[in-house]
């Protein structure tokens, strides 16, 4: 299946080399020349990865990925740029990056980088949605269809893990290794009663029903059937 990955780059030399590159690899490419236009392009397709430069002219390339993972955004982003300090790095990735790769580069990296970002979500979203349920990971609320859920901190953390993975199935030895990562793990009982708590609050007061039970393979978190 092909990956599709926008590129926000100004330079329209490279970016017409770089599409027609990613073309050859079986790589679909969407290209803005702008911070805002990427940003746009951004909220309003699916991707599985995004090109950033830095320097893009009226937005620039951390402030588009700042705005991305405000809102939620969890597409994987590879920052491209001449820029190659530490403190250049640190700002990348405190805005939200996944990757940087430092121009000039091989097309090999730029490709192998690619498809491997695409296999995964960015874990530095700070918004996490479902449906009518969202997670604001920054101010540690978690809302559904406007009501605030009440979680306890082992739920927060089951509700996370969920959310991340979605629409995937998470397996019980995940979610118990993710829960208690010391190998501290306690009677299976209890996992039993935390699903069944988030359960109370995520699910019970509300018409559809969130958190699904997959026999033996585990625990999803989705909006529809699939």
């Amino acid at each position: 299946m092909s990956i599709g990955v926008l590129l926000v780059e100004d330079n329209h030399s490279l970016a017409n080399t770089l599409v027609d590159y990613l073309e050859l690899e079986d790589i679909a490419c969407d290209h803005a020349a702008t911070g805002p236009q990427g940003l746009q392009l951004a909220m309003q397709n699916d991707y599985d990865t995004i090109l950033l430069d830095i320097n893009l002219p009226h937005m620039s390339g951390l402030q588009v990925c700042e705005s991305l993972r405000k809102a939620g955004v969890d597409v994987p982003v590879l920052m491209l740029t001449a820029r190659d300090t530490l403190d250049d790095k640190l700002a990348g990735f405190s805005s939200g990056t996944d990757d940087y790769l430092i121009k000039p580069f091989e097309m090999s990296e730029l490709i192998a980088r690619i498809r491997a970002l695409a296999n995964r979500r960015s874990a530095q979203a700070r918004v996490l949605t479902v449906g009518s349920l969202t997670m604001d990971l920054s101010t540690k609320n978690a809302m559904r269809e406007n009501q605030q859920l009440e979680l306890t901190p082992t739920g927060w953390r089951l509700l996370e893990l969920l959310m991340r993975a979605s629409p995937d199935v998470v397996s019980r030895r995940r979610i118990e290794s993710a829960l208690w990562p010391d190998d501290d793990i306690p009677d299976s009982d209890v996992l039993k009663v935390h699903l069944y708590r988030l359960r109370q609050q995520v699910d019970k007061p509300f018409r559809t029903q969130l958190i699904k039970t997959v026999a033996n393979h585990g625990i999803s978190i989705r909006d529809k059937e699939e």
